[in-house]
Parts: structure tokens; sequence; C-alpha cells
């Protein structure tokens, strides 16, 4: 029998009845911009991508990120099999490269030029400001989505950002792209 400490009681049964709309909370986080990434892999049935906002550091030490992906995407099936992912993180100058990942029904890997494959088989997109490579440690079913954990093992950086300075970040808000400069800058 479980202590009275781990089973729901009152108060909790309540608060778990209650949630949000699904039009309540997208409004929440209309207003709460995000860092914008494409997440790309191959499980062996040819490469995917997707655009995500959802990409967080977790740990320096062992390197960890998460990011979660819609259950509706296309990718989906191919990222819940995927031993490693390449996770693209993008600025300004790689626009393109987010609306191409966001756009349902095209293909996304069409431009053979725009992309090839490390040693290691991975897709990945040339020219984007960083990218890293990693290996899912684990996933989890949250609603509709997955999230999905990885650890990093390999990096480039080719627009580097100095630190203080903008560096042309793309961020999505409010349903549309943004690019952080020196004027959005407030302290």
């Amino acid at each position: 029998m479980a202590s009275p400490a781990a089973r729901p009681g009152p108060i909790i049964d309540r608060a778990l009845g209650m949630s949000l709309s699904a039009a309540e909370f997208k409004a929440l986080f209309r207003g709460h911009p995000g860092g914008v990434a494409v997440i790309t892999a191959d499980a062996g049935d040819g490469p995917v991508a997707l655009t995500a906002t959802s990409v967080a550091s977790v740990s320096a030490e062992p390197p960890l990120l998460i990011f979660s992906i819609s259950g509706q995407s296309s990718a989906s099936p191919v990222l819940a099999r995927a031993e490693t992912v390449i996770v693209h993180l993008l600025d300004a100058h790689d626009l393109p490269l987010a609306t191409l990942a966001a756009t349902s029904g095209v293909d996304r890997f069409a431009d053979a030029s725009a992309w090839s494959r490390l040693t290691t088989g991975e897709p990945v997109y040339h020219g984007v400001r960083a990218w890293v490579r990693c290996a899912v440690i684990g996933r989890m079913d949250a609603g509709g989505s997955t999230v999905i954990a990885a650890h990093a093992l390999q990096s480039r950086v080719s627009r580097d950002v100095e630190p203080g300075a903008h560096g042309d970040a793309l961020v999505y808000h409010n349903r549309t792209w943004h690019r952080l400069g020196d004027r959005s800058r407030i302290d």
C-alpha cells in the first residue's frame, strides 16, 4: 500500500483535474520566444528534418540537452528509433533552413549541395551557425509529444558569438521569426 505522502490527495486530485485549454496554453507561450534549431536524423529509412524551438541545455558535465517533437510530425517515427541526432543551432543567416524544415510536404533534402552525411552517417546541413551530434539517451512521452534527452558527442561552430555580442540570434516569437540584434539589447 502506498504511503499517504505517495498517494494523490484531494487537493492534488482537484489540481490535476484543472487544466488550461490548448488555446490558452498556446497564447501563454506565444509571448515567450524560443531559439530556433533544426533536428536531423536517419534511422535507416532516409533522412528527416524538423524545426524546433524546444532545444535546451541541461548539463555541461556531462554535456546533455533536451528537445521535444510532436507526435504529429512526419519526422516523429524516425526520431523514435534514431540512436543519434544532429541538432543545428541557427542564427538569422539560417532562416531559409528553419523555414524549409518547418514546411510540411516538402523534400527537405532535395538540394544535395545543402547537406551531406558525417562519417558516422547522420545528415548535417552545411553553413549553419553551429551543430552538435548527439546520442539519444532517453525518450519520454509527454502528452502528444516526445521529449528526447541527448548526450553531445561532437560539434562544429561556424559562426561563433563572443560573450555579450548579439550574434544575429534567430528566435521564434508570436508566430513569426525575429533576429536579435544590437538594438534589441536592453542592458
